[in-house]
């Protein structure tokens, strides 16, 4: 596979100049806030027996790691089984423009076939979450979605200790106060890599993708932190990559717990320094 490079989070904050109220008094001041622009996700394939280029979709994202952010969703989305379908990764070869930064065409292998109602449903799965559950699950069913392997077993002091290292990781957060975070970790709590993103779906699909271009997937072993809630979508994110156990500092949603516990996973919220709750696949947590 080759690709050309990717963006790094350059520019990922920006100044606005504000007035800013407090106990009565009135200033005008510059304040840091988080980046947000469009990314356009392309896929460049066979179509009835001719290579073209089609968009797949547009989403709102913090510049940077894009590369990441493209596959990660093709993977979620069903359209990449894993990194041998890639081909090659760029910016968008033909436009001279300032837009050419915010659209990535993955470029898939030869012989790779892709569904052309795809393209017309329009991503199928975020747009059936919240129409029925059962529904929902279905179609990760239908879209290969397994139980995670491996043996994967935490420790319940390593799960308290985690959301405090993901928030001093987090460089964009501190200056901004605006972004999500995906925090990836081994079984013992080490920190192996953070994302962070205005959209903690984003923010998963960042981690995910680099992962997936490691060959490091599927993330059985690996430990998964989210910043916030956990929706039914970022669960769904997580079980494409194969992770047995998410976690996060919110509390999930009902289709979230009823998704995790049809795959067999661990969903955890509410972590704190000192308490977390278990909703499902407390097998995998140590002493419980």
């Amino acid at each position: 596979m080759s690709k050309a490079s990717d963006r790094p989070p350059v520019g990922a904050s920006t100044r606005a100049t504000i007035t800013a109220v407090e106990e009565g008094s009135i200033a005008e001041r510059e304040d840091v806030v988080a980046v947000e622009e469009p990314l356009e996700i392309r896929i460049a394939a066979e179509f009835a027996g001719v290579r073209r280029s089609r968009s797949f979709s547009i989403t709102m994202r913090s510049p940077g790691h894009d590369f990441e952010l493209a596959v990660g969703f093709l993977l979620s989305e069903g359209i990449l089984a894993g990194s041998g379908d890639i081909w090659r990764i760029a910016y968008c070869e033909d436009s001279d423009s300032d837009d050419a930064a915010n659209t990535v065409e993955v470029h898939l292998q030869p012989g790779v076939a892709v569904d052309p109602e795809r393209f017309r449903r329009n991503v199928y799965i975020s747009s059936s979450c919240g129409v029925c559950g059962k529904e929902s699950i279905a179609a990760l069913r239908r879209l290969g979605g397994q139980p995670p392997a491996g043996d994967l077993v935490v420790e319940g002091r390593t799960i308290r200790s985690l959301p405090e290292k993901l928030l001093s990781s987090q460089e964009v957060f501190s200056r901004t106060g605006g972004l999500h975070a995906c925090g990836v970790f081994s079984r013992h709590g080490a920190l192996e890599l953070v994302r962070e993103d205005v959209g903690r779906h984003n923010a998963v699909d960042k981690a995910v993708g680099r992962l997936l271009l490691d060959g490091a997937l599927p993330a059985a072993s690996s430990i998964f932190l989210v910043s916030g809630r956990t929706s039914f979508e970022l669960v769904h994110k997580t079980m494409a990559a194969g992770v047995s156990v998410l976690l996060s500092v919110g509390a999930p949603s009902s289709l979230a717990v009823d998704t995790a516990r049809a795959f067999g996973m661990t969903l955890v919220g509410f972590v704190r320094e000192d308490r977390f709750n278990v909703y499902c696949g407390r097998d995998r947590i140590a002493g419980l």
